[in-house]
């Protein structure tokens, strides 16, 4: 991702973007003397940045800079016919925010790949499930697991899309009109839109845009931002869920060898991991806000105003989401799970978890379905505030209940509801496999993202 945004990076994209754009006019019949083309793919990787810059701030132009500098190095001036800077700089952009979605593609496969495998390992191991972070019923682990991995599913399958559809801007000149190309080609309005073709087969994008002016739609930053930021969601929910989680000795992101959790107190192993993965998503929500402000604010046929904006926005946006992925990845790779804590908190909450189902068993005994809602919240009130208080240390809600002739349940009836609802979450299982059977059939389109592994992280 750093070589796709690097200014060294632009510059070999511009440069070869350059040459595409001469060979395709040397191709279409414009006269390009022998030797110059092979002339500037001989210096096309001497990028030097401060040299650039030194003729930047005389030009006060950058792609006038940059056409020097490159016709310096090759002793030639024949790139640029027939361009405006917006010609190059438009679909090199472009280019690079095509090339950073496959690299983002690529991850969250990766990504979901062990999302489903983990959801798989866990599919089966019932679990206290929360609603307002307050026990609610039984899921199971896996479930939780492909709950975030689903979200982060819908994401991608906007992001394929996304890649599908996206247009270039495409070689169109000053005001969009290819005046200045077909002016080249002598009147040859269809030798100018060829030449368009060639450098769209260049770039590798699926189709350009027709009726453009100087810019390409800002809505087009909207939209790949969007994308990050969504895709980022499913797995800032999970980060989020694994720092509670870790904050109950249920789960941990996993904690290296010689790693400090805290300089003041040696006990502490904190979920850093989980939290960047957060704070990087708070970024990207930023620079969405700033992608935000130039969808739909564009002037006439197109200004550069936002080019203060895109310059920080569109790089740093990729990088953030570049590094939640690589962090998401490691946190997945080293996390775990404390079943025997999950197993000890489903016994605490289970008889409450259970308070739906020994309704409905009350109401089939005969009992009115109010007067069993209210005694049942009658004694779980009180099991509650007993256990909070210490004067019980065991949760004792189904003896309660047995005891109440209001419900008619023997003690052996809510024993077999409590024996049943353990295991029972709905079709949780059959959800986990769903999920998971969508994951195997993307890595059977793209099997490289299997083997892919995050680099080391701070």
């Amino acid at each position: 991702m750093r070589a796709i945004w690097s200014g060294e990076g632009k510059v070999r994209l511009e440069r070869d973007y350059w040459i595409a754009v001469l060979k395709g006019q040397r191709d279409l019949g414009i006269p390009v003397p022998d030797g110059v083309i092979e002339s500037y793919e001989r210096v096309k990787d001497q990028i030097n940045l401060e040299s650039i810059m030194r003729r930047e701030r005389v030009t006060r132009h950058d792609v006038k800079a940059r056409i020097e500098e490159f016709c310096d190095l090759a002793g030639h001036e024949h790139l640029h016919k027939g361009m405006t800077s917006r010609d190059l700089t438009e679909n090199v952009e472009q280019l690079q925010v095509y090339r950073g979605l496959q690299l983002i593609e690529t991850k969250s496969i990766a990504a979901l790949i062990r999302f489903a495998k983990h959801a798989r390992q866990l599919r089966d191991i019932p679990f206290t499930a929360r609603t307002h972070n307050v026990a609610a019923q039984v899921t199971t682990l896996g479930k939780r697991i492909a709950m975030f991995g689903e979200e982060m599913l819908l994401a991608h399958q906007s992001l394929v899309n996304v890649l599908q559809t996206y247009p270039a801007r495409g070689l169109k000149g000053a005001v969009g009109t290819r005046l200045d190309q077909i002016t080249l080609f002598n009147g040859d309005a269809g030798k100018a839109r060829a030449l368009e073709q060639r450098i769209l087969v260049h770039l590798g994008l699926p189709k350009a845009l027709d009726a453009v002016g100087q810019v390409y739609p800002r809505s087009l930053d909207f939209r790949a931002v969007s994308l990050l930021t969504e895709l980022a969601s499913g797995p800032g929910s999970f980060a989020k869920t694994m720092r509670l989680m870790a904050g109950h000795e249920l789960a941990s992101e996993g904690f290296a060898k010689g790693q400090v959790g805290s300089s003041a107190m040696p006990h502490k192993m904190n979920s850093r991991s989980c939290e960047r993965i957060n704070g990087l998503h708070v970024v990207l929500k930023g620079y969405l806000a700033m992608a935000s402000g130039l969808a739909g604010d564009q002037w006439n046929e197109g200004d550069v105003s936002c080019s203060v904006v895109r310059r920080v926005m569109l790089p740093d946006a990729f990088l953030a989401m570049d590094g939640l992925l690589e962090t998401l990845l490691s946190v997945l790779d080293q996390m775990e799970v404390f079943e025997a804590v999950v197993a000890t908190e489903l016994n605490r909450y289970l008889p409450f978890l259970l308070t739906t189902t020994v309704m409905m068993e009350a109401v089939k005994k005969g009992a009115g379905r109010e007067g069993a809602h209210e005694a049942i919240k009658e004694h779980a009130v009180t099991a509650i505030r007993d256990l909070r208080t210490g004067k019980i240390v065991q949760n004792d809600l189904l003896q309660r209940l047995a005891a109440d002739q209001r419900l008619g349940l023997s003690e052996a009836d809510l024993q077999r509801v409590l024996d049943h609802g353990r295991a029972n979450s709905g079709d949780a299982g059959a959800q986990v496999d769903h999920f998971a059977e969508q994951v195997d059939a993307l890595v059977q389109a793209k099997p490289e993202a299997a083997s892919y592994t995050p680099g080391a992280i701070l």
